[in-house]
């Protein structure tokens, strides 16, 4: 049996990745402006931190049009939905004092 915490992911750990994978866990996609307003960071932490979720597999991040003005979609990928349940999970079992698994 090994502790939980073993099941944390790095990349999600951070606070405000944490926060960013959670706003897009709710949702199929949401505006670049939607998260950063969400999460309350500037827009170039929040374009930082989504790079290194986009690295991993976890975010996917679209550009368009909204008539003539551009827009940035972002979502988390099925990885990455499947890697912030576990690390959901993970959060659980410590707070709960359960196993890993358990």
């Amino acid at each position: 049996m090994s502790h939980p915490r073993h099941e944390l992911d790095e990349v999600i750990h951070s606070p405000v990745r944490l926060s960013i994978a959670a706003t897009l866990a709710a949702v199929d996609k949401a505006e670049f402006a939607f998260v950063r307003d969400s999460v309350e960071i500037t827009d170039s932490a929040l374009s930082k931190q989504v790079a290194t979720l986009e690295k991993a597999g976890y975010v996917t991040v679209t550009k368009g049009y909204v008539g003539k003005r551009p827009r940035t979609w972002l979502a988390l990928s099925e990885e990455g939905r499947r890697a912030f349940e576990r690390h959901l999970a993970a959060l659980r079992a410590i707070a709960e004092g359960r196993p890993a698994g358990g």
